[in-house]
């Protein structure tokens, strides 16, 4: 059926109303086709169409066909046309690459985006080595595409919506509503309504604004890449965020276990993904404890070791100029500048610049006895830790807080350390995520497994 524009606007005056608003665009295309018995117009910005479609599916056809009826009913007959609603609608969809014909007095609109970024990328953020090994585009359609392709059920919902009031981004909220939190879900949409900003451009600026607590350290939400985490969160009941021309998906709600989730842990035996597990809690344990505790032991409560290993840890400190934590605090600061380092250099020798230039610093700030042994040794053991958290923002909250901790260390030893890390755990129990509980535990028995694959 014709789409009108439900408006007090004849086509010729929204025509000209469009035409003045893309006068100063050198792409902006205003072309008239006619024969002797058929005329149509075409609206439509050149670098945004996809020009091969509009020959093969437009041009083409109206040249073949006899009659101007024959022309309407074939182009009311096409699946991507747009309902119009108003001018500004047309103006905005004409940006995105639509097509307006003028056609017996009437305006139809037809979706002719031009796509040059649906290749799908390579799992660089969260790679493994069993599972998918391609993640997404920057094309929303096509990451909608590889959506439905791993999730085959009817209950899938997708819901579009625009952000960014100069940008206008297309965003896509999914949810599977038979499993769906509503609760979730509708704080997750009054957060986008009430955004106010004129562009959005990635998903990490989205997470960024949706997250209403803006100097919240531990994340809300979690950004991922790999379809298959995607899957298995959708069917758990949770929100999915994809924006148009970023290949990552902000998932909600967000609890602190699942950062510390990997995707390979689904497809290992019970006991090596137990094990994994296990140790990226032990690395989460050494990353935010180690400098604290080196602190405390060495500074105020040496007797906490064997008289062996204190008296090791005091001689390799023989001849440092300043008390221990200075000499922590500039060893992190010096780890930290080479990981911001090796992420800023070309990949090409990014590897090789930083584990030289550590190598390098390490051993002369120990032969000028700038550092103890020791210290290398535990600062060593905190930047191999950090990179076995599997969520990247996980990972760089926890390098923030242990300088908490660190503080908390130097002023009261051992105390002070117990003390900051029950602080964490209050502050985490107390944390919630779209209305779930941060630190929520839950066992799935036996028997619920079975009735679930059963249901």
């Amino acid at each position: 059926m014709r789409k009108k524009i439900p408006i007090m606007y004849t086509p010729s005056e929204t025509i000209s109303w469009i035409e003045e608003e893309l006068k100063g665009s050198f792409d902006f295309v205003h072309q008239p086709l006619h024969t002797d018995k058929k005329h149509i117009k075409l609206i439509y910005i050149k670098t945004v169409v996809d020009g091969q479609r509009l020959q093969e599916g437009i041009i083409r056809t109206f040249f073949e066909l006899s009659s101007m009826n024959d022309v309407e009913a074939y182009l009311t007959s096409l699946p991507n046309q747009i309902d119009i609603e108003s001018k500004e609608q047309i103006l905005l969809e004409l940006t995105k690459g639509s097509l307006l014909i003028h056609v017996n007095d009437s305006l139809l609109l037809f979706d002719f985006n031009l796509v040059s970024n649906d290749m799908v990328l390579e799992s660089n953020v969260e790679p493994s080595i069993q599972g998918p090994q391609l993640a997404l585009s920057e094309s929303i359609m096509t990451n909608v595409n590889l959506i439905r392709q791993r999730y085959h059920q009817p209950s899938l919902t997708i819901e579009m919506m625009t952000v960014g009031k100069k940008s206008n981004q297309s965003l896509a909220i999914i949810y599977d509503r038979d499993d769906v939190k509503n609760e979730a879900l509708e704080k997750v949409k009054k957060r986008i309504n009430a955004l106010d900003r004129d562009i959005v451009q990635s998903s990490s600026e989205l997470l960024f604004l949706i997250n209403n607590k803006r100097f919240s350290l531990f994340p809300s939400m979690m950004m991922t890449e790999r379809t298959d985490r995607m899957v298995y969160n959708l069917a758990g009941g949770k929100v999915l965020l994809l924006l148009d021309g970023d290949s990552n998906v902000i998932m909600a709600p967000a609890i602190f276990f699942d950062f510390m989730t990997a995707a390979e842990d689904s497809y290992h035996t019970y006991w090596v993904s137990r094990f994994s597990v296990i140790l990226r809690y032990i690395g989460l344990f050494n990353c935010l404890i180690l400098p604290g505790l080196y602190v405390a032991v060495t500074s105020y409560n040496p007797d906490v070791f064997r008289a062996e290993l204190a008296l090791s840890i005091a001689g390799s400190r023989i001849g440092v100029p300043y008390p221990s934590f200075i000499e922590v605090l500039i060893m992190l600061i010096v780890m930290e500048l080479l990981t911001e380092a090796s992420i800023r250099l070309p990949k090409i020798v990014s590897a090789t610049a930083t584990t030289v230039g550590g190598l390098i610093l390490g051993t002369a700030a120990t032969e000028a006895a700038l550092t103890s042994n020791v210290m290398v040794i535990i600062i060593s053991a905190v930047a191999i830790s950090t990179f076995v958290i599997p969520i990247n923002e996980m990972s760089l909250a926890i390098r923030v807080f242990r300088y908490v901790i660190l503080f908390f260390a130097t002023v009261s030893g051992m105390a002070g350390l117990m003390l900051g890390v029950l602080g964490v755990i209050m502050y985490l129990t107390n944390k919630s995520s779209f209305g779930e509980p941060y630190l929520k535990f839950f066992y799935k028995g036996r028997n619920q497994e079975i009735k679930g694959s059963q249901s």
